[in-house]
């Protein structure tokens, strides 16, 4: 999707002002075309990122069921303020602080084929990519992969999904 309008008419009201008094006035009008990742029209997002927790991860004939407890991953003054709030100091070690309001869990579909990345020993911040069966093996306690975890599944992931559909999980690395 592209979104010219509202940039277009800044710099057609600014660049007329800018040139004024220099001797001579010419208008110039500039087209710059801006992608846009923001939502637009009606209806909800296309795509959703949620943080939270993993329940559960179980097979469900060619696809998984995935049982998902959202939780707000803040940071900056969002994280130092909901910190001061719950806790009487906004003191937030290492710049986040998890909200998680409620215990509750929502009901997700994820493809055998979804993305998926853990943080494992030797590895770089970017995660370990495995695959959707090795990540229910996680989740059942189980360590079906070469490398040991670097942290605990329970640190919590980034979920990417559209509608009921899980794109991705990717593990949330806790200093």
């Amino acid at each position: 999707m592209k979104q010219t309008g509202l940039l277009l008419l800044g710099l057609a009201a600014t660049i007329p002002l800018a040139t004024a008094g220099c001797g001579g006035t010419k208008t110039v009008t500039k087209t710059v075309t801006v992608s846009a990742t923001a939502k637009s029209g009606v209806g909800g997002p296309r795509e959703v990122v949620e943080y939270g927790y993993i329940k559960s991860l179980e097979s469900k004939g060619g696809s998984f069921e995935l049982r998902f407890d959202p939780a707000w991953f803040l940071t900056g003054k969002t994280a130092n303020q909901a910190a001061l709030e719950d806790t009487g100091s906004s003191d937030v070690p290492n710049d986040n602080y998890v909200v998680n309001e409620s215990t509750r869990a929502y009901t997700y579909i994820v493809p055998a084929s979804a993305h998926v990345r853990v943080l494992t020993t030797g590895a770089n911040l970017n995660g370990t990519p495995i695959t959707v069966a090795q990540l229910a093996q996680l989740v059942a306690g189980k360590n079906p992969l070469p490398k040991p975890l670097f942290e605990s599944i329970s640190t919590g992931f980034w979920m990417t999904f559209r509608n009921d559909k899980v794109e991705s999980l990717e593990q949330q690395y806790h200093p």
